[in-house]
């Protein structure tokens, strides 16, 4: 079996044309999986999808990966788990036109009290569902690489929720705009959740998304092995959850508005 699916990953092209629409890692499709009779297929005939990539079988053809636009376990099918992640020829899919798509992206160690806080905001975010379509609300803790990886997704802007020491009154949110590394910046640190070095990977994998901000909040203290977060920095995640989504929405707004960003660096 394990060998099946490393014929079915092999590398293929960043993108396939499809009805002479390009698509690619990011695009959203309907499956149209025609008169297979697995009950995959026809469970998931008409369904929206997300394409993770373009991969190349032993014998040449194309088959594009996806994972459901719905799927509260997508992260699994992005880490390639089956169950999560489909295959379907370019036939077999309906390219649709899709919106705007900005990432949430909470980081922190939840085992570090006040570190967890953008954790927390975005699970505020996700149990509140008040997003619109096309951002995606992902919890990556420390997992910096894969937040690197998500990066080289077609995503328009990314809003990066965390804690920061900024010298400030604890529980004080503040908004930045971190400025872009260089291409010229060949360190790569894989190591590490701190939003710069995450950007720097980023770039070094490809892709950066033309708007970046972080919302931070000042924490009590840092490195302490406590498990939940401090009362002043608590008292801040509904507050933080809203300004996120004000933040979002002008993401969706400078985008959408012809010629106003140069495409997505990469």
């Amino acid at each position: 079996m394990s060998e099946f699916w490393d014929q079915m990953e092999s590398p293929g092209p960043g993108e396939v044309v499809v009805g002479g629409v390009p698509v690619g890692p990011g695009s959203r499709v309907r499956l149209r999986p025609g008169n297979r009779a697995d009950i995959f297929d026809l469970v998931l005939d008409g369904r929206v999808a997300v394409v993770e990539s373009v991969e190349q079988d032993d014998e040449g053809a194309f088959h594009v990966a996806v994972t459901l636009d719905d799927d509260p376990g997508r992260d699994l099918g992005e880490a390639r788990l089956p169950g999560h992640r489909f295959f379907y020829s370019a036939e077999e899919i309906e390219p649709l036109e899709s919106p705007v798509r900005v990432l949430v992206a909470g980081i922190g160690n939840v085992f570090l009290g006040d570190d967890g806080f953008g954790v927390e905001v975005v699970r505020r975010l996700a149990e509140e569902a008040a997003v619109p379509e096309g951002v995606d609300v992902v919890d990556f803790g420390i997992r910096g690489m894969d937040l690197a990886y998500a990066l080289q997704r077609e995503y328009a802007g990314v809003v990066f929720v965390d804690a920061a020491a900024r010298g400030q009154a604890p529980g004080t949110l503040t908004v930045l705009e971190p400025e872009l590394p260089d291409e010229s910046d060949t360190l790569v640190e894989t190591h590490g959740m701190d939003p710069v070095r995450v950007l720097r990977l980023a770039r070094q994998l490809g892709r950066l998304p033309a708007l970046v901000r972080v919302v931070c909040c000042e924490p009590v203290s840092v490195g302490e092995a406590l498990f939940e977060l401090s009362e002043p920095v608590r008292a801040m995640v509904g507050e933080a959850a809203s300004l996120v989504k004000s933040l979002v929405m002008e993401m969706i707004a400078e985008s959408t508005v012809p010629g106003s960003r140069d495409p997505a660096p990469r």
